[in-house]
């Protein structure tokens, strides 16, 4: 049987606005080396170099996958860890999460940011309680319909708890793939039907294998093939990247702006809930007026939070965690 490999051709640089991936044989993507020499060289590295987290654990369950994918979101490994593990200590289980208010698990969220995830990962734990009699399930289609769970997310905890063959596609995978595979520095700012053939025609054919590359690329970007300093010469495709071969072409595209906090309505949000969070029971609108001094902005960030569903007013001028 004929191994898939090309000609390490230079690319020419694409605009990340609209990357079309260079495709050899048969539509495949035109790579440095051949796909099994590139599957072997990124998972020998991520077995040598794989950070030691508790949900990849063999005896993690689906449940503890789950959870950390909710937190995972936007959020580094860093504030997650502490998080998870106390989340875990208290729920190990959908039902044990279930059987509590939602507010509470808006409580133990503390300050991961984006705590509508909390209600999400409260509603999803429902759902499996009363539908699928306490289990995550392992059908890909199945993890789609519970509340909160997206394409991304039903693929990774169908690839890491159950070890299926899945693309996931989050944003460390998709910059490695822009660089190594397309030749530009950035990806799109949303994902593109070109990145998921990309990924699609990567993906190892045996469902472990794939399920470990999945988590493995992950690493990579996450390490090594970072948005700012990226470490290319501690990276195993350093020969092969598309980008580097390219001679490291600049982004091009829309400017990417970082997500700015101080003096934002999610700041004012945060120190609203810092109070209620601390709270057992209703919280009177003084002691919220306390936390921001411009009276609309910090109408408008309690407003939101109602709307959200992340607070409850009990009556006028007390406020409380959703029950």
């Amino acid at each position: 049987m004929a191994v898939n490999t090309v000609t390490p051709a230079v690319p020419a640089p694409v605009s990340p606005a609209s990357p079309a991936t260079p495709v050899g044989p048969a539509g495949a993507p035109k790579l440095g080396l051949p796909l099994p020499v590139l599957h072997t060289t990124v998972l020998d590295w991520y077995e040598a170099n794989a950070r030691d987290l508790p949900w990849r654990t063999p005896d993690a369950s689906p449940w503890a996958v789950m959870v950390s994918e909710f937190m995972l979101q936007q959020t580094p490994v860093k504030r997650v860890l502490p998080a998870w593990e106390a989340w875990m200590e208290r729920w190990p289980t959908p039902a044990a999460l279930a059987a509590e208010a939602p507010g509470e698990a808006v409580r133990l969220w503390g300050r991961l940011g984006y705590p509508r995830r909390a209600l999400r990962l409260h509603a999803a734990a429902v759902a499996i309680t009363e539908e699928h009699g306490g289990e995550v399930p392992d059908d890909h289609a199945t993890l789609l319909s519970l509340p909160g769970v997206g394409e991304y997310t039903a693929a990774a905890v169908a690839s890491f708890a159950f070890r299926q063959r899945h693309v996931v596609l989050d944003t460390n995978v998709r910059r490695v793939f822009a660089r190594a595979v397309t030749g530009v520095e950035y990806p799109a700012q949303a994902t593109t039907a070109a990145e998921r053939r990309t990924a699609t025609a990567l993906l190892p054919e045996a469902a472990g294998t794939a399920a470990t590359w999945a988590v493995a690329v992950m690493e990579l970007g996450a390490l090594v093939c970072t948005a700012r300093g990226p470490e290319c010469g501690d990276c195993p495709l350093f020969t092969s990247c598309a980008w580097q071969r390219a001679g490291r072409p600049p982004y091009e595209g829309p400017a990417r702006r970082g997500q700015s906090y101080e003096g934002t309505d999610r700041q004012v949000r945060g120190k609203l809930l810092a109070v209620l969070r601390e709270a057992h029971g209703g919280v009177p609108q003084a002691r919220l007026d306390a936390v921001w001094p411009d009276a609309v902005q910090r109408a408008r960030a309690l407003d939101g939070l109602v709307a959200d569903g992340l607070v409850e007013p009990v009556e006028q001028g007390v406020y409380r965690l959703p029950q």
